[in-house]
């Protein structure tokens, strides 16, 4: 009632008295929804007819920290304890405003303060917990929140931030025991169950997550997260049916997500059934147009059928989206050169190396590459290239003799022959698969029965 009197005075321009208490509920409630111009409105009446109140005040320096306008909050603070020093409130909000500043530390001696004084622990411990974990102190963060729940056994975001705590510091058994004492308390919870389980998942005690897992969606057959976690466990396990029928339970109880359209796609491309794994992959993008992963699924499995014109027109979409990805590219490549397609082969493999994928399978690719359609100078300043991060490798030297002795250089062609037959004398054979000319080539052939007879 307090709130349709306040807006039906703001419509009419009129003056209405409210008592303290209908002032602070107003006020909270334009603050909680964001309506901060109606909340201030309502602050300055209420100030005009309760100017000694120091709740109103405490909710003016709350809307002064929202609003940055840290000055004038401190101000109003320091005025506020001088007439209530011992109200913890003040001491939350100073924190707030220090919190704000980057000095957690001081804003934790703050809260300290409010929590020696306060009624309302809970909301502090929380406080206290957030600003611990600002400077990554997890054992305090944690303690903090294991106090709220000491407070509320359903407070879940409180239990979310312990473990997270746990994560963080790799205890995952300590996890697990904290986890084992809290079910203990509150044994039907099924979110505690379904974090013992992904504790259990992260050890790789698959088994056990396994039966946790159970348990939660025993206690709600509608959890939807009990079901993901389950499915995904019984991947890790190899049991892909199952993974499949659990995966699919998620979609019965919730929005479709390309995540598990992708996820049964994989299972049944597990299990031999590629027609139904197609199926999967392509509800995916469906669902998600913009989700590369998908669109390379597509992209492997064709390939992996050696149907490539289907893969490279896949490969092209994942690119559409990430054109970044080394990874891509390099499958790109590759179905290129299935297709016979080298000048998009050596575009592709560029492409790679020059994102960061300097694997020297790339360089030796994009050498064979230009080797074969005559690029040979480009193919040489490519192996110089490999060169410097790759150095008395076979791979390298013998393409180097390859293709200083077909340009007729016929001196760095020998050096780098001998020292590829000194890193890797059986290796020489590529050169008879890139340049056979050279390798029969009767002066080439005696170097190689001589270091052969000189090797044994």
């Amino acid at each position: 009632m307090s709130l349709v009197k306040f807006e039906s005075m703001l419509k009419t321009n009129s003056v209405y008295f409210f008592d303290l208490t209908e002032f602070e509920e107003i006020i909270i409630h334009y603050i909680d929804i964001g309506k901060h111009s109606l909340a201030k409105k309502a602050l300055k009446l209420g100030l005009e007819q309760h100017p000694g109140s120091i709740n109103l005040k405490l909710l003016k320096v709350e809307i002064c920290v929202f609003e940055d306008q840290l000055e004038q909050a401190q101000n109003l603070l320091q005025q506020i304890e001088i007439l209530e020093p011992n109200n913890d409130e003040v001491f939350i909000q100073k924190a707030a405003i220090i919190s704000k500043e980057g000095n957690h530390q001081e804003a934790i001696k703050n809260l300290n303060k409010a929590l020696a004084i306060t009624d309302d622990k809970e909301d502090v411990w929380s406080l206290l917990g957030m600003e611990y974990l600002y400077i990554d102190d997890f054992e305090n963060a944690r303690l903090s929140f294991i106090n709220c729940l000491h407070a509320d056994v359903e407070d879940y975001s409180s239990l979310y931030n312990v473990l997270y705590c746990f994560d963080m510091e790799d205890k995952h058994f300590e996890a697990i025991s904290f986890l084992k004492e809290y079910i203990d308390q509150n044994p039907y919870c099924e979110v505690a169950w379904h974090q013992i389980g992904r504790q259990y998942a992260v050890l790789k005690m698959y088994d056990k997550a396994l039966k946790a897992y159970d348990y939660a969606v025993l206690i709600d057959e509608f959890f939807v997260g009990g079901y993901l976690e389950k499915a995904k466990t019984l991947e890790a396990l190899g049991e892909y049916q199952e993974a499949i029928d659990n995966y699919k339970i998620t979609l019965e109880l919730d929005d479709a997500t390309a995540f598990a359209f992708v996820r049964i796609g994989e299972c049944y491309q597990r299990i031999g059934n590629d027609v139904a794994a197609v199926s999967y992959y392509k509800k995916a993008v469906h669902e998600d147009p913009l989700l590369a992963k998908g669109w390379m699924y597509l992209t492997n499995l064709y390939f992996d059928q050696k149907d490539y014109e289907k893969a490279g027109y896949y490969v092209a979409k994942a690119l559409k989206i990430e054109e970044t990805n080394a990874l891509y590219w390099r499958r790109y490549s590759e179905i290129k050169l299935k297709l016979s397609f080298f000048e998009e082969a050596i575009e592709g493999f560029q492409m790679c190396i020059s994102l960061g994928d300097e694997d020297i399978q790339m360089y030796i690719a994009l050498v064979d590459v230009l080797t074969f359609v005559g690029e040979f100078s480009e193919a040489l300043n490519v192996l110089f290239k490999a060169q410097k991060t790759y150095k008395d490798f076979a791979e390298i030297e013998y393409r180097f003799a390859g293709l200083f002795l077909i340009l007729n250089k016929q001196n760095y062609g020998i050096t780098h022959l001998i020292n590829g037959l000194n890193i890797d004398y059986e290796y020489h054979i590529v050169l008879k698969e890139l340049h056979p000319t050279v390798y029969f080539n009767e002066k080439i052939q005696k170097i190689l029965s001589d270091f052969g007879k000189a090797t044994e």
